[in-house]
């Protein structure tokens, strides 16, 4: 019986799959965004996030443990240096998942897995929808109202002004 184990095996054997996520755990963290598959994806941040928040604190043992999943040095300094820095403050959740549709080949669902404080696009797109926003007041809507009939008369007087000149 398979009781408790919600894992997903990815069809592979366990040395493969723990090659496997390794793998793309370091590709992750060089290019800060990469394509996948959905399943691939799901494994992928169960295996990332917990070797992630291991750089929150940068010591000894936390490089270490760290470095025998991934055995990539670079990667470890880059995780360390640059990626820690930006999650920082964050509690969880530093990756996003965002589908892309099913590959042509062999429909499969296919999405790309990135870190969250790297896409600059998602940043900015949430900065400008944040500064557009305004309060408005029934004060502010009585101003206008009162403002627009004072308008109106202006115009009108400045239509007859126009039209003069063409008859002549």
């Amino acid at each position: 019986m398979r009781h408790n184990k919600k894992f997903n095996h990815l069809g592979r054997k366990k040395a493969h799959r723990d090659a496997l996520l390794a793998n793309m755990t370091v590709s992750l963290i060089m290019h800060k965004r990469i394509f996948t598959t959905l399943a691939k994806a799901k494994a992928l941040r169960m295996y990332a996030e917990p070797l992630i928040n291991r750089a929150k604190e940068d010591n000894t043992p936390n490089r270490r443990l760290v470095f025998s999943h991934l055995q990539n040095k670079y990667a470890v300094t880059e995780l360390f240096r640059e990626v820690a820095q930006k999650i920082a403050d964050r509690n969880g959740g530093y990756t996003r998942i965002l589908k892309t549709g099913n590959r042509l080949g062999d429909n499969a669902k296919t999405c790309f897995i990135e870190l969250v404080d790297y896409n600059e696009n998602m940043l900015k797109d949430t900065t400008a929808k944040k500064a557009t926003r305004t309060r408005r007041s029934r004060k502010s809507a009585a101003d206008k109202a009162a403002a627009a009939p004072e308008q109106a008369p202006v115009a009108d007087n400045a239509a007859p002004e126009a039209e003069a000149p063409a008859a002549e």
